[in-house]
C-alpha cells in the first residue's frame, strides 16, 4: 500500500460530525458568551436558539453555526481558516433558507409587515496567511456594475481569531480565546517539526496542565483530537469523503434521480414531493448541478456538492 493509500485510510478511518469550533460554540452557554463578547450586551443561554442549515447527504452542514438572540437577532457565522471573498454570496443565500425555516411561508401574503430578526454576519478566520485583525466584506463588492447606493447589500464582519492578533473579542470570550489558544500550540508544536498528530496530542496535555481548554478536552475525549485532525486536513477528508458517499447506492441513486427530473424539466419543490425527500437536499443538488452545469455527470455534480 503506498503512502497517499495509507493516508486516505487514516482520515477515511475518523468519522468526525464537527469541527472543534463548531463543537465548542453548539453549547448555549458558550454562544451567549460569544454574542456578549461581540455586541457588549449581556445574553442568556436561554436567549439562544439555533438555526443552522443541515447539510445535504452526509455533509453536516450546510452553514457552520446560525442562531437567533432572543428571537430579535440572527446571527449567521462561519469558522475558516481559508480566506474567501464570497461570503456575502454566500451569506445572502444562507440567510434566504434560513428565513424559509422561521416563517410561516403564508404570513408573506398578508398585509401587515412581518417582524422579523435583525441579521448579523461574522467569520471567524484563523488561517496562517496574513489577515487584518477585522474587515468588512461587501456583498456590492462583487457587483459587475457598481451603484452608489446598491438595492441589496450584505456586510460581513471577518474577525482573525488567532492569538497573536489578540482581537478584543478574545479577550471578552473565554471559550473563544481558549479555541484560538489550543490552536496556535498546536501549530508552535508542528513548526517544532513535530508531526499533526504528535502536536495535537502535545496541545491536548498542556490543556489539562495549564488547565486552559480542559473543560472541553475532558467532555469530548479523545474526539478532540479526532476533530482537530479533519480541521487540519479538511480538502483530503472532504476528497474522501466524497468516494465514500459516491460509493454509497442510495446516495448515488438520489443524484441521479434528481438529475433525470432536472433534465426534464422540473422543478425542486416537484422533485422533492416525487421523491418524498426533503426540499433542503433537494435544493442542494439542484443547486450543484446547475452550478457545474451537467445534469448527466452525477460525479460532478457530486463534488460540486462538497465544494471540491
Amino acid at each position: 500500500m503506498s503512502m497517499n493509500q495509507n493516508k486516505t485510510t487514516e482520515i477515511s478511518n475518523r468519522e468526525v460530525k464537527s469541527s472543534a469550533f463548531i463543537t465548542l460554540f453548539s453549547d448555549p452557554k458558550n454562544a451567549a458568551q460569544l454574542y456578549s463578547a461581540l455586541e457588549d450586551v449581556q445574553v442568556s443561554p436561554a436567549d439562544i436558539h439555533y438555526t443552522t442549515l443541515e447539510g445535504v447527504l452526509f455533509i453536516a452542514r450546510k452553514n457552520d453555526m446560525a442562531f437567533t438572540v432572543k428571537n430579535r437577532v440572527l446571527v449567521i457565522s462561519e469558522h475558516q481558516s481559508t480566506l474567501n471573498s464570497n461570503m456575502p454570496l454566500r451569506d445572502i443565500i444562507y440567510y434566504g433558507r434560513t428565513m424559509e425555516k422561521l416563517i410561516d411561508k403564508r404570513a408573506l401574503y398578508r398585509n401587515r409587515q412581518l417582524p422579523i430578526p435583525t441579521p448579523e454576519f461574522f467569520v471567524f478566520y484563523n488561517g496562517n496567511e496574513p489577515f487584518p485583525s477585522e474587515k468588512i466584506l461587501k456583498l456590492s463588492d462583487s457587483y459587475l456594475e457598481k451603484t452608489s447606493i446598491p438595492m441589496l447589500e450584505c456586510m460581513v464582519k471577518v474577525i482573525n481569531i488567532n492569538l497573536p492578533e489578540n482581537h478584543s473579542v478574545l479577550q471578552k470570550c473565554k471559550p473563544l480565546y481558549e479555541y484560538s489558544w489550543f490552536v496556535q500550540r498546536i501549530r508552535e508544536y508542528m513548526a517544532e517539526g513535530n508531526g499533526q498528530d504528535a502536536a495535537i496530542i502535545h496541545a491536548v496535555k498542556d490543556c489539562e496542565k495549564e488547565n486552559i481548554f480542559a473543560e472541553f478536552v475532558r467532555e469530548h475525549g479523545s474526539e478532540v483530537i479526532n476533530m482537530l485532525y479533519t480541521q487540519f486536513n479538511m480538502e483530503d477528508a472532504l476528497e474522501v469523503r466524497y468516494e465514500e458517499g459516491f460509493e454509497d447506492g442510495a446516495l448515488k441513486k438520489l443524484v441521479e434521480q434528481v438529475c433525470r427530473k432536472l433534465a426534464k424539466g422540473k422543478s425542486s419543490e416537484t422533485i422533492a414531493e416525487e421523491l418524498e425527500e426533503p426540499l433542503e437536499t433537494v435544493t442542494g443538488i439542484c443547486d450543484a448541478a446547475q452550478k457545474c452545469g451537467s445534469y448527466s455527470d452525477t460525479k460532478a455534480v457530486f463534488r460540486t456538492l462538497l465544494n471540491i
